[in-house]
């Protein structure tokens, strides 16, 4: 199976650039997105033998998600469960007959932090989520996380230290979920690999300079260690403030 996964910041606005061209040349099993931006009926799209699944946010214009996928799922469900966070559109879940694959766009701590405390509670709705899917069988899930791990998954840890997506709160967190029985499959992969990113701001020549954050990831249970291939950060397609990801995974 090959998974994509690519914050599109507005499916719009980059079906204007060059998302079918690289939805296309991907050829993936399924593929996800994050912050679509759209409301119901604002795109028709023709992805000849791919089935379409959205989650809309209800605020306008904010957050969404979706998935393309080649193989009917047993069952498609939308959020958490938790009706404080299902507002957003921000999680789908494919249950299959061996493994969960879910879609997530993490929420934003925002400038000034002004959205940790949610974000929080965010975090530890989602895990216990994961969890209890885990329980039942394995689970993939991608999307934009919205934090850097660790110092290595951006380039200036130092001055971004306190800022949002590289708090020691959200690192923990996600530190969090990798204690409970799942990984990054690209640290998996690629332990010292530096200089490999997923977002770069769209100031300063950022994407030209190579001044990134890796916050998009694929984070795979435990119990499919042994079927992961590769995990790659296709960081030559552009059109988007990210870059698509991939899991290549035998399953």
């Amino acid at each position: 199976m090959k998974y994509v996964s690519w914050n599109v910041n507005g499916l719009r606005a980059v079906m204007g650039k060059n998302f079918m061209e690289a939805f296309n040349a991907a050829d993936a099993d399924a593929f996800c997105l994050q912050e679509t931006k759209l409301q119901e009926g604002q795109i028709e799209l023709d992805l000849p033998g791919y089935l379409q699944y959205w989650n809309y946010a209800e605020k306008k214009g904010y957050s969404g998600t979706a998935v393309f996928t080649k193989h009917e799922p047993l069952s498609v469900s939308y959020g958490i469960g938790v009706e404080e966070h299902d507002h957003e559109g921000r999680v789908i879940t494919l249950e299959y007959p061996s493994h969960y694959l879910i879609t997530v766009y993490v929420p934003n701590s925002q400038d000034g932090l002004k959205r940790l405390d949610y974000r929080m509670e965010w975090e530890d709705a989602f895990l216990s989520y994961i969890r209890k899917l885990d329980k039942k069988k394995p689970v993939i899930y991608c999307g934009d996380l919205n934090v850097a791990h660790e110092e290595i998954d951006l380039k200036n840890p130092k001055t971004n230290h306190l800022n949002a997506g590289f708090t020691d709160e959200e690192r923990e967190k996600f530190g969090a979920v990798l204690n409970a029985g799942f990984i990054d499959s690209f640290r998996y992969f690629y332990p010292e690999q530096a200089d490999v990113y997923s977002w770069w701001s769209y100031r300063m020549r950022a994407r030209e300079r190579n001044t990134g954050w890796r916050i998009d990831y694929f984070v795979v249970s435990e119990k499919l260690k042994d079927h992961m291939k590769d995990a790659r950060i296709l960081t030559e397609i552009m059109g988007s403030d990210h870059c698509p990801v991939e899991l290549d995974i035998d399953i």
